[in-house]
């Protein structure tokens, strides 16, 4: 193992100050992805910013038709909410269905959405929610937020505060998980307004994405008899030794139709 410094910021400035006295952070929350990397050699950091103890990124808040989500909060403590429950089941869900318990009892919301991680379960929630991460320096609408594979337009003195999220009347997460580990081979979240759908798909291509298509279709008729004329673009889909572009793109079909029952 190499050598590197550790520092446990109490707030934000505080981290934020250590990120701009290091060479090379790295910061750390619930740490699902920094330690396996730092085990494997893949990232070398001159300082870890360990930031799980700040308790003003751990609050989960409602008002003016949004919820706002501390970005550490833990997958536990989301599926686990009652006022995420109330008004946001879809996203209590999909919390729920990450990893294991123990994943759920250290995982962050902030930290997942950071990593970018094609096959990770927020991103299509933030997106179908029309979210906006809120960070150190500025705000960012969700839909300019995830630019390709493990790619976001964080810069790299920047932390995640907080997701605020629209609510909206419904929605659901419908999940196809990988056996192993439980991450999403296909994921699909959904939510209905009072006269707009937004759907978002993640774990099939390299980044989290809506599909406006069929949000459109959908808007002028919610259902699911409308799944039996539409094609499934699987040009730009995964294609690995778990699933092919092929196979995604009919579990894709299946997973919308579920969502559409569900939410009519």
């Amino acid at each position: 193992m190499y050598n590197f410094r550790y520092h446990k910021a109490q707030t934000i400035e505080n981290a934020t100050s250590l990120i701009a006295q290091s060479d090379d952070p790295k910061i750390l929350a619930g740490g699902h992805t920094l330690i396996p990397t730092l085990k494997q050699r893949l990232s070398q950091p001159s300082d870890i910013i360990d930031i799980s103890s700040i308790d003003e990124l751990k609050a989960i808040t409602l008002g003016n038709g949004n919820i706002t989500i501390g970005a550490l909060c833990t997958h536990s403590q989301i599926s686990n909410s009652p006022d995420i429950k109330k008004n946001l089941p879809g996203l209590a869900e999909l919390a729920n269905q990450i990893g294991d318990p123990q994943v759920r009892h250290k995982g962050t919301i902030g930290g997942s959405i950071a990593n970018a991680d094609p096959a990770a379960d927020y991103p299509a929630a933030v997106l179908a929610l029309e979210g906006e991460i809120m960070t150190s320096i500025e705000n960012h609408l969700a839909a300019n937020f995830f630019v390709d594979m493990f790619e976001t337009a964080l810069v790299s003195d920047e932390i995640i505060t907080g997701i605020r999220l629209k609510i909206p009347n419904s929605s659901t997460y419908k999940k196809f998980r990988n056996p192993a580990s439980g991450y999403a081979m296909v994921g699909v979240f959904m939510a209905r307004y009072d006269n707009d759908v937004k759907i978002a798909v993640t774990g099939a291509s390299s980044s989290a994405y809506r599909m406006k298509d069929l949000e459109g279709l959908l808007n002028i008729n919610f259902n699911n008899d409308i799944m039996a004329d539409i094609d499934i673009d699987t040009t730009n889909f995964n294609d690995d030794i778990h699933a092919s572009a092929k196979y995604r793109g009919i579990i894709l079909k299946v997973l919308l139709e579920e969502a559409i029952l569900e939410l009519r």
